[in-house]
C-alpha cells in the first residue's frame, strides 16, 4: 500500500508561477487523497510548494536534507521527522527507504539525478515503486523525447518505458497511484542488457 509518497522537485523560487500552482496543486490532491510526504527538507521552491502546500491540508511531511545545505539554514521546522544525512548520496538512498512512490516535478541537475538513480534501481530489480514524471507545461517534454532516443539506438529496451509514468496533471498523477499494482517482476540478463 502506498503511504508515502517522496517528491524530488527544484529549490529555486523564481521558477514561472504556473509550476508553482501545480505543485500547489499536486500537494494539496495527495494530501486529500490521505498521502504522506517525503522530501528534501527545505523550504524553498517547488519541493516546499508541494510539501507545504500538503501540510496544510493534512499529510505529514518527512525531510531528508544532507547535512551541508542543513548548515546554510534552508530546512523548515515543518517537518515531523527531518533526518540530516551526511552526503546526497546517503540523502537519496533514506528518501527511498522511507517512501512508496516517486514523483519527479519540474527541476535542475539535483532533480534529473534523483530521479535517473530511481529509473535504474526499478530497472535492475531494487525497488518496484511507481515512478511519476510530472510534466507540467511539457517541461520534460525533450527529456522524453531524449529517453526515446537511447531505446531506439538500442541502449536501453523498449520495455524500460514502463518503469516511469509521465502525467501531464496532477489529477493523472493521482490516478496512477490509485490504479498501481505492485507486482514481484524477476529481473533476468536479458532484462537488462542489450545484446
Amino acid at each position: 500500500m502506498i503511504s508515502k509518497v517522496c517528491i524530488f522537485a527544484s529549490s529555486s523560487n523564481k521558477v514561472d508561477g504556473s509550476y508553482m500552482n501545480a505543485a500547489k496543486e499536486l500537494g494539496e490532491k495527495l494530501a486529500k487523497n490521505k498521502f504522506d510526504i517525503v522530501y528534501g527538507g527545505s523550504s524553498l521552491g517547488l519541493m516546499w510548494a508541494c510539501a507545504g502546500t500538503a501540510k496544510e491540508y493534512g499529510s505529514k511531511i518527512y525531510g531528508v536534507m544532507p547535512e551541508r545545505l542543513y548548515n546554510m539554514g534552508v530546512s523548515t521546522d515543518e517537518c515531523v521527522e527531518l533526518t540530516v544525512t551526511e552526503c546526497m548520496r546517503t540523502r537519496k538512498a533514506k528518501m527511498d527507504e522511507i517512501s512508496d512512490a516517486v514523483i519527479a516535478l519540474p527541476g535542475g541537475f539535483g532533480t534529473l539525478e534523483e530521479l535517473f538513480e530511481m529509473i535504474v534501481q526499478k530497472q535492475l530489480g531494487y525497488n518496484n515503486k511507481p515512478i511519476i514524471i510530472l510534466n507540467t507545461n511539457g517541461f520534460y517534454d525533450k527529456l522524453i523525447e531524449f529517453f526515446d532516443v537511447i531505446i531506439k539506438q538500442n541502449f536501453g529496451k523498449g520495455n524500460h518505458r514502463e518503469i516511469y509514468f509521465v502525467a501531464e496533471t496532477p489529477d493523472e498523477v493521482i490516478q496512477y497511484l490509485h490504479d498501481y499494482k505492485e507486482e514481484f517482476i524477476p529481473i533476468t540478463k536479458e532484462d537488462i542488457y542489450v545484446k
